[in-house]
């Protein structure tokens, strides 16, 4: 039996061509957000290059000694930024140490232990205080708080003194009260401050990684016999690891550029001050933000080189938080 092949038959099936061009609505969305980050590079690029030009004069004179020196004495042609780059690092280090531990513990209480009927009241009050302004946290700082940070400090010289971190060479911890005068004004002190305003931004990235978390995988962990607090060690913590850095780096960027906080509490030193507790440190955007007003030309290019060591030094945090948030991605390590 012969069959007569039709002409659907001989018709090849060709795919279907798929294009994917964005259109309509999609289009303006793309493009838009293209414009927003492209703008947000050249706004950060013009700053580098800016405040690197302003800086040319100044490594010019100076040389490498700018990063070397100990000494803020342009009348006497002496200018360096050595103690202040470790009083900047000292401040947002100590402050980094007092709010992580908070930070994440805050975002694991909302996101898997606070009710359901307080969970929006607790993350408006985190965020209330992010909006605070850091000129309130720094009068808190330097007439509450400051007082009994240095006995805190004081406890701690007389307990961990024998750590050099935590060590004041010029002050007795088993001195008189008034003694305690030393342990004002310090990199502790500021900390404190610049902790509380680093902690809701931390807590407020954590939380929300914490609230993608996968509800499928935290009923397994609790069906298998897990403790709530087995389940957020093996599933939640694993699966916000890239909020955890994130966080933690934002806040670290925060604190290495805080001004007015740190201001109003230091006592200005310009040597280099490993003991954190000692009275008298400085940081490069209390610098900026004290001699700012009535510094020469001269004085005004060395203030925008140590803004652009302090740029380039928050460029390199931020670049390793990518780096680092981009292999330990956020959902990892929960499939097993």
């Amino acid at each position: 039996m012969t069959t007569v092949p039709t002409q659907h038959d001989e018709v090849e099936a060709l795919p279907r061509a798929i294009s994917r061009r964005p259109t309509g609505a999609d289009r303006v969305f793309v493009h838009g957000f293209r414009a927003i980050g492209a703008t947000v590079l050249v706004v950060t690029g013009s700053i580098g290059l800016f405040l690197a030009w302003q800086a040319v004069p100044t490594l010019r004179h100076y040389g490498l000694s700018f990063f070397t020196e100990e000494a803020w004495a342009p009348e006497q042609g002496t200018v360096g930024i050595a103690g202040i780059l470790v009083g900047t690092v000292s401040v947002a280090g100590v402050a980094l140490v007092i709010a992580f531990p908070l930070a994440l513990l805050t975002a694991l209480f909302i996101s898997e232990y606070a009710p359901h009927s307080v969970r929006a009241t607790l993350v408006s009050l985190v965020d209330l205080m992010a909006a605070v302004p850091s000129i309130v946290y720094g009068l808190w700082g330097a007439l509450l708080v400051q007082p009994y940070a240095a006995e805190i400090a004081r406890w701690l010289h007389g307990t961990l003194g024998w750590i050099p971190l935590f060590d004041v060479p010029s002050a007795d911890p088993d001195a008189a009260v008034w003694d305690q005068t030393r342990y004002i004004a310090s990199a502790f002190c500021a900390a404190i401050a610049v902790a509380m305003m680093v902690l809701p931004m931390s807590c407020a990235v954590m939380r929300q990684v914490f609230s993608q978390t996968p509800q499928a995988e935290k009923e397994a962990a609790l069906a298998l016999g897990a403790t709530r607090w087995g389940m957020v060690r093996t599933v939640v913590l694993p699966f916000g690891r890239g909020g955890i850095v994130g966080g933690t780096m934002l806040g670290l960027g925060r604190a290495l550029g805080e001004t007015i906080a740190v201001y109003l509490i230091i006592s200005p030193a310009f040597d280099i001050k490993p003991h954190v507790l000692e009275v008298g440190t400085n940081t490069v955007a209390a610098l900026i933000a004290a001699r700012f007003g009535d510094a020469s030309a001269a004085q005004l290019s060395a203030l925008l080189a140590a803004g652009f060591a302090l740029f380039l030094i928050t460029l390199a945090v931020n670049t390793l938080a990518a780096i680092i948030v981009n292999r330990s991605r956020s959902g990892q390590g929960t499939d097993a």
